[in-house]
Order: structure tokens, then sequence, then C-alpha cells
């Protein structure tokens, strides 16, 4: 059983920053491609960014590319999702997942996810 924890998210000005973490157990961490989705109200979910078990290779939506660095900290058995220059249409649920496939490509296919947590970004 995968279980995925995350926490960070709040309420932040434009421009701002926050940095969302998801817990899981280091043999999810250290074997599992890891992902961070987002869900605004009324709309679908949608991929942020991945990473995969191996080399650290990492995807980014367009949306978000060059203002989000997604990192592992094997230490804490985390990832880390960094969110930089935070814009108001960046406000979501943000959701943690984590797939067997190796593949980072953008995708909703991740069998297991976290319960999420909320973001809002204030203009």
């Amino acid at each position: 059983q995968v279980q995925l924890v995350e926490s960070g998210g709040g309420l932040v000005q434009a421009g701002g920053s926050l940095r969302l973490s998801c817990a899981a157990s280091e043999r999810t961490i250290r074997t599992y491609t890891m992902g961070w989705f987002r869900q605004a109200p009324g709309k679908e979910r949608e991929f942020v960014a991945a990473i995969s078990w191996s080399a650290g290779r990492t995807y980014y939506a367009d949306s978000v590319k060059g203002r989000c660095t997604f990192s592992r900290d094997y230490a804490k058995n985390t990832v880390i999702l960094q969110m930089n220059s935070l814009k108001p249409e960046d406000t979501a649920v943000y959701y943690c997942a984590a797939r067997s496939n190796p593949g980072i490509a953008p995708t909703l296919e991740y069998e297991y996810w976290g319960q999420g947590t909320q973001v809002t970004v204030s203009s």
C-alpha cells in the first residue's frame, strides 16, 4: 500500500513562493515515478511536474516551467515542489501521485494519489 501525504499549501500573494512536500515510504520515494498535479475549481485535473525514480530526470508543464523545481529528499523520504513567482492562475488543489511506470511524460495514469493541499494565490 502506497500512502502519500502532501503539505505546504497555503495563501500567498502573487509573486511569492511556496514549497510543497509529499511524504511517502522510503521504497516509494526511491522506486516510483512521482508527480504533482493540480485541479482548480470547475476545471479538470492537470499535470504539473514529474520526476523519475532514477537519475532524477524531471518534466514540467509549460505553465510552470522556469518557476518550479521538483526534487527528492532521500533523507526525509519526501519529494518537494518548490514554486516561485506564483500567479493567481496557480490557485488550485495540488496533488502528489506515484506510479510504477518509469515514464515522466505528462499523463494522469498514476496508481496512487494523495489527498491534496490547497494553494491560493491572491492578486
